[in-house]
């Protein structure tokens, strides 16, 4: 499927949880895009030179909100760029208003037992570790918590489709979307 070469000064913010493939996608949906690709997780860990849990373990919970909403305002002045971001993230604070003011919101989402299935493969034999199950799950539900809370976050059901299926599709909804965004400007 052949995209036109159109440019915005929107962004497309991927959130939600589909399974351990998210981030995978999402970057596969910005090289399809011809887009620039940002992982806040990722420029959360860069800044703290360590994995957010790691930060928060030693500097406490309030110290990486305020490297989250740093990362936040950085990324809201990006332009023309898919920006993947967790659903917990997002809930905190102004983020979602900030990330709303300057990008089209996708909430990626599935049914339950699709994401355990897409977990089950990816995780193989730890998929049966309790402890490591949990924490998945727990991730799921603070990723899954920003469902609901604005009408302008555009949820997408991927629980029937693979990987390729969700790239072609959200790139036609980026299409739509900017074809929508130059109408208005």
């Amino acid at each position: 499927m052949s995209l036109l070469s159109v440019t915005t000064d929107f962004n497309l913010v991927l959130t939600g949880s589909i399974g351990p493939n998210q981030v995978i996608v999402a970057r596969h949906i910005a090289e399809r895009l011809r887009l620039r690709f940002v992982d806040a997780e990722r420029e959360v860990e860069k800044r703290a030179e360590m994995l957010p849990s790691q930060f928060q373990t030693l500097f406490g919970e309030a110290r990486l909100r305020v490297l989250e909403s740093e990362v936040i305002n950085d990324l809201a002045l990006h332009r023309g760029a898919v920006l993947h971001i967790s659903g917990q993230m997002l809930a905190h604070g102004d983020h979602l208003a900030r990330m709303l003011s300057c990008s089209h919101i996708i909430c990626l989402v599935a049914t339950l037992d699709a994401v355990l299935t897409r977990l089950h493969i990816a995780l193989g034999a730890r998929y049966h570790n309790p402890t490591e199950r949990a924490l998945t799950l727990g991730l799921l539900r603070r990723d899954w918590s920003i469902r609901g809370r604005d009408p302008r976050i555009q949820e997408f059901d991927t629980t029937t489709l693979r990987d390729a299926e969700i790239v072609d599709k959200i790139a036609a909804i980026w299409a739509d979307k900017v074809i929508e965004f130059t109408r208005v400007s």
